[in-house]
């Protein structure tokens, strides 16, 4: 009987949820055909099936025989879950597959050996993070400020569908490097709920909660309590990031001068220069003006992602008109005053 425990959607979906192309989540559903005898012994004895809703069932030859065997050629990373491999299933879907070893648990199929695997889309442009901070194999590369906001209204907008749900769910871990984009730079927020299923298996030990982290709520530092306010300071973080091209664990002034931006404040001092003067003083300004309010020290007097992905929407379309260059060939427009000459 080949090792493998599935990764149960019916314990998942409560904290993990789809948006089109804003939202990142799990696609398919890890099970391994049992023998008759053991499904009949499970079914007696053992815990009960989780429903499938709609997922995919696949088995671990599958995903060996995708990852050749899990080779280190197909290891693209590692995350918070465990090691990261990329795969090609027979179909043609090139999937992501998060591996890790661990004791048994509830929230996954047993099986034997002791194997969680989690299943996503496979989404190749990587993430924000390597756009902006480039790594040793992709150096960063320059980014529009219309296209960053493009990429932060996207994110709002998956993040603000995970408040919306009944009851809301809170992604925990919300960083540049959670939200990826395609090839076109359409955003996707990865890896909502992997910090509350791993605390569910004990896979988030004390020291990973108490060392500085710049995207965790300063108030988290003292308790752990995961909230939406949470969250939306999280994203105020990646605006910070997204603004200025820098890390905020390298540089952590750049958030406490966010933190006390004023209209009179110089915006050059935090904007990265890789954009130039690719835009507006004006879009710039209310952009920094909202992200101060999402990394406000006092969750109350954050906003609310509604109000968040709504309020990037507006300044990306004013920055849109705003910038928008005439082609050469446009007719020029004669004012009315002008047709009326007095005669000589």
């Amino acid at each position: 009987m080949s090792a493998i425990l599935a990764a149960s959607l019916a314990g998942a979906a409560g904290f993990l949820a789809l948006v089109g192309a804003a939202i990142f989540l799990i696609v398919l559903f890890l099970r391994h055909r049992r023998r008759a005898s053991d499904s009949s012994e499970s079914s007696s004895s053992g815990p009960a099936q989780p429903e499938l809703q709609g997922a995919r069932c696949m088995t671990l030859e599958e995903l060996s025989s995708a990852t050749r065997n899990f080779s280190n050629v197909n290891l693209i990373g590692h995350g918070m879950f465990g090691e990261v491999y990329k795969g090609l299933l027979q179909d043609g879907t090139i999937v992501a597959i998060k591996k890790r070893h661990s004791p048994p648990s509830h929230e996954f199929i047993h099986e034997e050996n002791g194997m969680q695997m989690l299943v996503y889309e496979y989404v190749p442009n990587g993430s924000v993070s390597t756009h902006l901070h480039g790594s040793s194999h992709a150096p960063g590369v320059k980014l529009e400020f219309k296209q960053r906001l493009s990429i932060a209204h996207g994110a709002a907008k998956g993040l603000n569908h995970l408040h919306s749900l009944t009851p809301p769910t809170v992604h925990m871990n919300f960083k540049t490097a959670n939200v990826l984009v395609d090839e076109d730079l359409i955003p996707k927020v990865a890896d909502a709920g992997i910090r509350a299923l791993l605390d569910r298996l004990g896979g988030v030990g004390p020291s990973s909660r108490t060392s500085y982290d710049p995207f965790l709520d300063p108030r988290m530092r003292e308790s752990i309590n995961f909230s939406i306010q949470s969250d939306v300071y999280s994203f105020g973080v990646f605006l910070v990031e997204l603004l200025s091209g820098k890390r905020a664990l390298s540089d952590q002034n750049i958030i406490r001068w966010v933190q006390n931006f004023q209209q009179s404040s110089d915006i050059s001092a935090i904007a990265d220069n890789r954009m130039a003067s690719a835009y507006t003083s004006e879009g710039m300004r209310e952009f920094l003006r909202l992200t101060s309010w999402c990394v406000n020290p006092t969750s109350e007097h954050r906003p609310s992602m509604n109000l968040v992905e709504a309020e990037i929407n507006r300044i990306r379309e004013q920055e849109m008109r705003m910038t928008t260059i005439m082609p050469e060939s446009t007719p020029t427009v004669t004012l009315g005053s002008q047709l009326f000459t007095t005669s000589g």
